[in-house]
C-alpha cells in the first residue's frame, strides 16, 4: 500500500473513532443528566382581563372611581394584580370636578391595601375655580384607606401661575395637603 493511502486511512480511522467517542460521550451524559428543564412560571396567572372596567360606588350612592385598563393580570401565588395602563377617574365629594390619575402599569397589593403606580405617572385635578394642576413622577404609591400616596422619585407639579420640582413627596388626600420632602425648586409668576 502506498503511503499516502494508509496516512488516509489512518486520518479517516482516527474520524470514526473520535465522532464514535462524541457520540457515546453524549449518550452516556444524559442517562446521568434530567431531561430538558422546563422553564417553571415565577408567578401563575389564575385570571386575567382584557380591556377592564370597574365602577366603585360610596354608601350613600355616589360615585367614588371609574377605572380603565388594557389588562388586568391576577397572581395566584403572591395575590397582586399586574394593571397594564390604568386610568382612573376619582371623585371626591367635596371637589366638582375627579382627579385623573394614569400611569403605564401598576401592581396592586393583596386587598388592595397599596397601589403601586409605575412609570409615566401623572395625576391632574381642576379644583372649583377652574384652576388646574398636574403632578408628574416615575413613581408612586398609593394606600387607599389612609387617603395617602407617597413617592420618594422625582416630582414636577405644574400649576397655571408656576412650576414646582422635588425629590420625594407625600399627599394627604383626605385634607388636599402636600408635603415636598427635599430639594423644593419653584418657579412662579405673580397675577
Amino acid at each position: 500500500m502506498p503511503k499516502t493511502f494508509r496516512q488516509k486511512l489512518l486520518l479517516i480511522l482516527i474520524a470514526v473513532l473520535l465522532i464514535a467517542l462524541g457520540y457515546y460521550w453524549n449518550v452516556r451524559l444524559d442517562l446521568f443528566t434530567e431531561g430538558p428543564s422546563r422553564p417553571q412560571p415565577s408567578e401563575s396567572i389564575d385570571y386575567y382581563a382584557m380591556n377592564a372596567r370597574s365602577i366603585q360606588y360610596r354608601t350613600d350612592g355616589s360615585l367614588e372611581y371609574e377605572m380603565t385598563a388594557d389588562k388586568l393580570e391576577h397572581q395566584k401565588t403572591t395575590d397582586t394584580t399586574q394593571v397594564t395602563t390604568p386610568n382612573l377617574f376619582f371623585f371626591r365629594s367635596d371637589e366638582p370636578q375627579p382627579w385623573h390619575v394614569q400611569s403605564v402599569r401598576a401592581e396592586v397589593a393583596p386587598g388592595g391595601k397599596q397601589v403601586e403606580l409605575i412609570d409615566d405617572v401623572r395625576v391632574a385635578r381642576t379644583d372649583a375655580k377652574g384652576r388646574s394642576l398636574l403632578l408628574t413622577t416615575t413613581r408612586m404609591t398609593v394606600f387607599p384607606d389612609e387617603d395617602l400616596a407617597q413617592t420618594e422619585q422625582p416630582v414636577r407639579i405644574q400649576e397655571p401661575n408656576g412650576v414646582t420640582t422635588a425629590t420625594g413627596m407625600k399627599a394627604y388626600l383626605k385634607d388636599s395637603r402636600m408635603h415636598l420632602l427635599s430639594n423644593v425648586r419653584g418657579q412662579h409668576e405673580v397675577r
